[in-house]
């Protein structure tokens, strides 16, 4: 049984998910928190989850925050994104923090099913609207100009790793493309996502 925690301050929204993670086979809640501090209180009174679904705005600790906690002190716990946020710095930003997925609090049931069993597949998911913003963040020279120069920091492979993971591939899809394991995957997605971090829209975001 995979085990799943909410992170969302949203208790309506949570109550909802509650019933439609427990209806889908093999996946569980564990435990439910409002924000990123109260999912540490938890998480450290039990044993962690498999899968964390994660709001990003929060209050006393936000998604972008929790995300980076659970990459350092839970590196085998994966993340799935649920957020309004559309704009492309804070999908950047939460996957800089090692994020799996990231979809929109509109989706379909289906596309909600979906992404969890990719997750649990460790494969990496975003819904099609993410997934644009991907594209435009990487293809849109110009509008990318007026915000940093991150893609001239990028290796070759960094960027075959992306026009992959834009045209929807799985993991291990991009993996057997590319001859490598979803482990050196896991590894070219991070270095792309360093190169975020003089980007000063992820600190506004």
């Amino acid at each position: 049984m995979t085990k799943v925690a909410l992170v969302d301050d949203h208790e309506l929204l949570r109550s909802g998910l509650v019933g439609i993670i427990n209806a889908i086979e093999g996946f569980e809640v564990m435990f439910e928190a409002s924000n990123g501090k109260e999912f540490i209180e938890k998480v450290q009174k039990s044993s962690p989850p498999d899968i964390v679904l994660l709001d990003i705005t929060m209050p006393d600790m936000d998604g972008y925050e929790t995300a980076a906690w659970i990459k350092q002190k839970l590196p085998t716990v994966k993340v799935l994104v649920l957020s309004m946020l559309t704009h492309d710095m804070a999908i950047i930003r939460m996957l800089k923090n090692g994020v799996k997925g990231y979809i929109l609090k509109d989706s379909k049931p289906e596309t909600f099913k979906q992404a969890m069993e990719s997750i649990k597949n460790n494969d990496f998911y975003v819904n099609e609207l993410v997934r644009n913003k991907l594209i435009n963040y990487v293809t849109n020279e110009e509008e990318f100009h007026k915000q940093s120069d991150l893609l001239l920091n990028i290796t070759e492979t960094e960027a075959h790793f992306l026009q992959l993971l834009c045209a929807d591939k799985a993991y291990k899809e991009i993996a057997e493309e590319m001859c490598v394991s979803v482990r050196t995957i896991d590894t070219h997605r991070g270095g792309f996502c360093h190169q975020t971090r003089n980007c000063h829209h992820l600190i506004l975001s």
